[in-house]
């Protein structure tokens, strides 16, 4: 029986793009990776792509070392008596938690991308210039491309950041909406603050993958806006229309919660 993979060789955004679709393909418990098998699916994957000449990046390569490594670490015997002393953690574990954190962003993405589409088909304005005055400039509107490129970066910096605490990390999504909330009520009437100092704020990775979700949220309910001044320049936060709404209730945190955990 001929593998899918050399019926059609789909393109992916990056390797957790691809694992993250071969376990959703075979409905495969992503708590359980069957190591073996889906590194052997996206062996295939890479070989097939270097038959056609397709250019992949060196993170696909890099992943590809990963699920060897993962994969050769569970094959190798442990002795009983030292695992009752010093219980080994499962290899998977940490891919298992990338690809949960990459499904998360990938799905409030999607969901980001389908409001704004919605919005663009039944309101445009595009005689908007007319109505301003000379030294007004509404500012570039900021894609989910470049605010998704800007996340990848802070974390990206955030790896070599030195940690100099350990402490609980119960931060949530609702209170990154809180964080936002008093981060932007006290700024006059048309002014901005950057979005990179905002995340540069936070000690941990959670609590800016939380911030970055809440970010997502206000955009949703238009309680924030986000702007550039120019195409690749730093994203700017502003109050929105609904700014003033109100704080999160306990019914709205619960269900931000739970719609980003779904």
């Amino acid at each position: 029986m001929s593998s899918p993979l050399n019926v059609q060789l789909d393109h992916y955004e990056g390797p957790l793009d691809l694992l993250l679709d071969l376990i959703r393909k075979q409905q495969i418990n992503i708590y359980d990776i069957p190591i073996a098998r889906i590194t052997q699916q996206y062996l295939a994957y890479l070989e097939r792509a270097a038959e056609l000449d397709m250019e992949l990046g060196a993170e696909f390569v890099y992943m590809a070392a990963t699920l060897i490594h993962i994969k050769s670490k569970m094959l190798l015997p442990r002795d009983p008596e030292l695992e009752k002393l010093d219980p080994e953690e499962d290899p998977r574990k940490e891919l298992v938690e990338r690809l949960l954190e990459y499904e998360r962003f990938k799905s409030a993405a999607a969901m980001l991308q389908e409001k704004r589409m919605i919005e663009e088909a039944i309101w445009t304005n595009p005689q908007i210039q007319n109505f301003l005055a000379e030294d007004e400039h509404p500012g570039l509107a900021v894609t989910l491309f470049d605010l998704v490129k800007t996340f990848e970066q802070i974390l990206e910096r955030a790896r070599s950041r030195p940690q100099y605490e350990v402490s609980p990390d119960e931060v949530s999504i609702p209170d990154m909406i809180r964080f936002l909330r008093r981060s932007l009520e006290d700024l006059p009437e048309g002014k901005t603050v950057g979005l990179v100092p905002l995340f540069e704020q936070q000690k941990t990775r959670r609590a800016m993958i939380c911030l970055f979700l809440a970010v997502l949220e206000m955009v949703k309910q238009q309680a924030i806006r986000l702007t550039q001044d120019e195409s690749f320049s730093e994203i700017l936060v502003s109050r929105g229309s609904r700014f003033d709404a109100g704080d999160v209730s306990v019914e709205e945190a619960a269900r931000i919660e739970q719609e980003y955990k779904d």
